[in-house]
């Protein structure tokens, strides 16, 4: 093997695990309902674009996801956007009082909740639920 080809399969390994990792899907009507349906475990992220607690928690998730694939690989993320969806009736059937609130659910139960919540180790504590109810 020439030493490029080595360079490039080499560099193409330290960023394809980036590039796969999974974005969050974007909230539609309907969408929990399907995951939740299907089986998924779902992280729900009310968030909005100009909220800095939303920024702190999207920082302190991304540093978790990064840390341990398994949250990624065993849990449906979506983003709610809070501006389009934050006065919505699915929103108000589900009580979520502000943006920056972060829901997990698993068929018809809610796993956890954190509403403004920015500590690394109450959102890593709500990810692992998560994962121990996906893996249950």
């Amino acid at each position: 093997m020439k030493r490029r080809d080595f360079m490039g399969l080499a560099a193409a390994g330290l960023v394809l695990p980036r590039v796969l990792s999974a974005a969050p899907l974007e909230f539609t009507p309907g969408l929990v309902a399907q995951r939740l349906a299907a089986g998924d475990t779902v992280f729900l992220d009310f968030k909005a674009s100009w909220c800095s607690t939303c920024a702190a928690q999207e920082k302190v998730l991304t540093r978790l996801k990064a840390a341990n694939p398994d949250y990624e690989a065993n849990i449906t993320f979506i983003d709610v956007d809070w501006d389009t969806y934050g006065r919505s009736t699915y929103t108000q059937s589900m009580n979520i009082p502000r943006r920056s609130t972060l829901v997990v659910l698993k068929g018809d139960q809610e796993i956890g909740r954190l509403v403004a919540e920015t500590r690394e180790a109450e959102i890593k504590a709500l990810l692992d639920a998560a994962l121990s109810a996906a893996m249950a």
